[in-house]
């Protein structure tokens, strides 16, 4: 358990999208992994790991820090559960001041489902609106990079854009870790 820190603009980093690099296949979770730590300590930038299910530890290997969505998922659930509580307390004891049962207008522990069901839907919508927007998952027309990515192979991806990025070394770094098939992407 870590200490608690404010979110930083870091943790909500865009998905950048590139169509030109070079990705490397790999068979095994423990291999991809390696290659995410090599990857890394070689200084390419923006590079990815594509694989068929999550991998722990594969986000630390690749140096990215924490996700930001579980913030926008707390401060959505904070708005939610504001505004179902100010929505029912505002109804109750200032627009319809109406007497069930003898309780007070403002009998807050009537409120407690509605303000729950108002936290967990504001929070799960908007989380999954924000993923949807930082991941840039709108973009119908993504180019298939090779069928088994995603299927049962783990892919390694250093796009063109990469700072140091020279597709021989590319090439050859790719085959030094390992990779089963090395293809460059134009």
């Amino acid at each position: 358990m870590g200490v608690w820190k404010l979110p930083t603009k870091k943790q909500f980093f865009m998905y950048q999208e590139t169509d030109s690099g070079v990705f490397g296949l790999f068979d095994e979770p423990s291999q991809i992994l390696e290659a995410a730590r090599k990857t890394k300590a070689k200084n390419y930038e923006g590079f990815d790991c594509l694989t068929p299910y999550p991998i722990h530890g594969i986000d630390e290997a690749m140096g990215l820090a924490r996700s930001g969505i579980p913030w926008i998922s707390f401060i959505m659930g904070l708005f939610g559960c504001t505004m179902a509580f100010g929505y029912q307390y505002l109804t109750h004891a200032h627009d319809w001041q109406l007497n069930i049962a003898g309780k007070a207008w403002n009998a807050w522990p009537a409120f407690i489902p509605i303000t729950f069901e108002g936290t967990i839907f504001f929070a799960g919508v908007l989380s999954v609106f924000s993923l949807i927007f930082l991941a840039k998952l709108t973009k119908p027309n993504r180019k298939i990079l090779h069928p088994d990515i995603t299927n049962h192979r783990f892919a390694l991806w250093i796009p063109s854009s990469a700072p140091g990025y020279k597709e021989e070394e590319v090439i050859n770094f790719m085959n030094g870790l390992g990779a089963k098939e090395v293809t460059v992407v134009k």
